[in-house]
């Protein structure tokens, strides 16, 4: 299926290769009368396919029409940039290599023809290739719009490579745009590689880099969840509470992510009460099933089963949550009597799969979802817009 960008550039297409065989019309005297009539046969051909919806078909005679003048650059641009976009990325390679063998093209057809391609290798894969030809251009000082783009088109390889060094490198040149969006990536790079410093227990290095995502994007839930990870690594119990306690002011969607490692830091210290008041004062502020049922434990723990099922209706009453009304038959089941106790199994077995079909986030700009937090988005690549799911099938 075509969608209306795809249309505009047969479009485009279709005026570039009218507009060459216009002004190939001026060679009729010089012997080129049976071209130039082969040309307006496949043009018009064209033009009727493409007026009757028939766009593969127009192609192929806007191909062929292409075939027989060869002077219309931006036809063989827009040609290209469509198999591109229909996957046909092959095609699209040929026609930009073609184009760059021509001895008179202009510098700035040049640069964008080179853009092109660098696009085209980026798109099949072929990230080597991508990365010395952007280099090329880079060195060949272009205008700063080409250059923006060359910027752009390396930082999104380097991150399908996995390169966020070189990646950070690159898109701190771009930082002079100021925008949002920006900003929240190098925060995420930062990231990236106090994980990976984490891992090799490169605790200071780790902060390091954290301050700098906290630097890029003050807003970063990441680097404060981050950031409890190293005070934890190195049993600094406070210190991790303090960053997981942050969390609540930079999106609290995302306090049900924090509640497990801050009640293992309470635990640490021995200070469950303190651990209740903080429960309490997110219920209070920002509730979840998450914390209500962490809160539920406490009631079960100091004044028994149903003190904790009554809390536990009480809060469904007021946020209803498949996850929430789990945990209230499962307290059920296991101080209820044998008969009923049967009953509630069946039902139990029936949420449970209810609760297991359902995603548990979901990303704000594409609507992509699942159980997996990926902090960018495998859909449509936006970073830090995946969120927990809130309301009845999920917080």
């Amino acid at each position: 299926m075509f969608e209306a960008s795809d249309y505009l550039l047969i479009i485009l297409l279709f005026i570039a290769v009218g507009l060459g065989w216009f002004l190939g019309r001026k060679d009729l005297w010089r012997g080129s009368r049976p071209a130039q009539a082969s040309l307006q046969k496949e043009y018009f051909a064209g033009l009727d396919y493409l007026l009757s919806e028939k766009t593969d078909e127009a192609i192929e005679s806007f191909i062929r029409a292409l075939e027989i003048n060869s002077d219309t650059i931006p036809a063989h641009i827009a040609l290209a940039k469509l198999f591109r976009k229909k996957g046909d990325v092959d095609r699209a390679i040929q026609i930009h290599q073609n184009l760059l063998a021509r001895p008179d093209l202009s510098r700035s057809d040049f640069l964008r023809i080179q853009m092109a391609l660098a696009k085209d290798y980026f798109a099949v894969g072929l990230f080597d290739r991508a990365e010395n030809l952007l280099q090329e251009i880079g060195e060949q000082k272009p205008p700063q719009e080409t250059r923006q783009k060359v910027l752009t088109l390396l930082t999104k390889l380097y991150e399908k490579e996995r390169e966020w060094e070189k990646a950070l490198t690159v898109a701190r040149q771009l930082a002079a745009n100021e925008t949002r969006e920006l900003h929240v990536e190098l925060g995420h790079y930062c990231c990236e590689l106090a994980q990976k410093d984490l891992q090799q227990e490169g605790f200071r290095r780790a902060k390091e880099r954290l301050n700098q995502a906290l630097a890029y994007d003050p807003q970063s839930v990441r680097a404060s969840l981050l950031k409890a990870d190293v005070a934890m690594a190195q049993q600094q119990w406070r210190k991790a509470i303090k960053a997981l306690k942050s969390v609540a002011h930079q999106d609290a969607a995302f306090i049900p992510e924090t509640i497990p490692k801050v009640r293992s830091c309470y635990v640490q210290l021995g200070q469950a009460g303190e651990l209740e008041s903080y429960l309490q004062q997110c219920l209070l502020s920002w509730p979840s099933t998450t914390v209500m049922l962490n809160l539920a434990e406490f009631l079960m723990d100091q004044r028994g089963a149903y003190a904790a099922g009554s809390f536990i209706t009480d809060e469904l009453k007021k946020r209803p949550s498949i996850k929430g009304f789990n945990s209230l038959i499962d307290l059920y089941i296991a101080h209820a009597s044998k008969g009923a106790n049967e009953s509630l199994m069946v039902l139990r077995g029936l949420t449970g799969q209810l609760e297991q079909s359902k995603p548990v986030y979901c990303c704000q700009r594409c609507g992509f979802s699942g159980k997996t937090l990926h902090w960018q988005c495998p859909s449509c690549q936006t970073w830090g817009g995946t969120k927990p799911i809130q309301g009845l099938e999920g917080e």
